[in-house]
C-alpha cells in the first residue's frame, strides 16, 4: 500500500522547522484546572505579554495526567511539555499534586531512556494569583526549547499516522453541550470562542 504523500502545508512547515531563524517551538501545558489554568487566565486578562506556542490542555488535577498524555503529545508534534498545578499544600483534591510529583520525578528518567531530552519536559507550581509565573514559565520554556531545536524522533516513528497537518488536531474534541463549541481533550467545561493559547484560556475559569 502506497502511503500518501505529505501535502504543502507540511512540506512547508516542515521546511519552517528546519531552519533555525524560522523555528518556533510547539508546546503543549497540561494543567490542573483549579490553579494553573485560572493563573493563565489572569496572565491573559492581565494582558501580559508572553511567546505564544503554547496549547493548553485542561484537567482536574494534575494527579490526573497520564505518563501517556505526555508521550502522546510528542508523538503528535509538540517540542515540548509543561505540567503545572497547584502548589503543594494546596491541592484541591489534597495529594493529586504529591503523587504528580513522585510519578514525574520517575518519568524523566524514562524520557532519557526513550532518547527524549528530559529538558523538553517542565514541571512547575503556579497558583491561581500567580499569572507572572504562568508567564515566566510559558517564556522561559519557549526560550529553552527554542534552543534545543526541533523534537522529530517521534515525528519519523509517526509520521505516516498522523490524522492531518495539525499535529494538535487528535486533541481537539467536539463538545455539543457547549453548542458545538470545540474543546481540547481533558477539558470538556470549554465552550465556543475559547482560546487555548497561553495567556488567554477560557475567561469564566474557576
Amino acid at each position: 500500500m502506497t502511503e500518501p504523500a505529505p501535502s504543502a502545508t507540511r512540506l512547508d512547515d516542515d521546511a519552517r522547522r528546519a531552519d533555525p531563524a524560522t523555528f518556533e517551538p510547539r508546546i503543549t501545558a497540561f494543567v490542573c484546572n483549579w490553579c494553573t489554568y485560572t493563573g493563565a487566565d489572569l496572565a491573559g486578562t492581565s494582558r501580559l505579554h508572553m511567546a505564544s506556542n503554547v496549547r493548553i490542555i485542561r484537567l482536574p488535577c494534575t494527579g490526573r495526567i497520564d505518563h501517556v498524555f505526555i508521550v502522546k503529545a510528542f508523538e503528535r508534534g509538540a517540542d515540548g511539555v509543561i505540567v503545572s498545578g497547584c502548589h503543594p499544600a494546596d491541592c484541591h483534591y489534597t495529594s493529586g499534586n504529591y503523587h504528580a510529583r513522585r510519578r514525574f520525578g520517575v518519568f524523566r528518567e524514562l524520557l532519557s531512556f526513550m532518547g527524549v531530552d528530559p529538558e523538553r519536559l517542565t514541571f512547575s507550581w503556579v497558583s491561581a494569583s500567580e499569572g507572572a509565573k504562568w508567564k515566566d514559565v510559558v517564556d522561559e520554556t519557549v526560550a529553552r526549547v527554542r534552543r534545543l531545536g526541533p523534537f522529530d524522533a517521534y515525528h519519523q516513528l509517526a509520521g505516516p499516522a498522523l490524522p492531518t497537518d495539525d499535529p494538535f488536531a487528535a486533541m481537539e474534541v467536539r463538545d455539543d453541550r457547549q453548542g458545538g463549541g470545540r474543546g481540547v481533550a481533558g477539558d470538556t467545561t470549554a465552550g465556543p470562542g475559547v482560546s487555548h493559547q497561553a495567556g488567554a484560556p477560557a475567561g469564566g475559569a474557576s
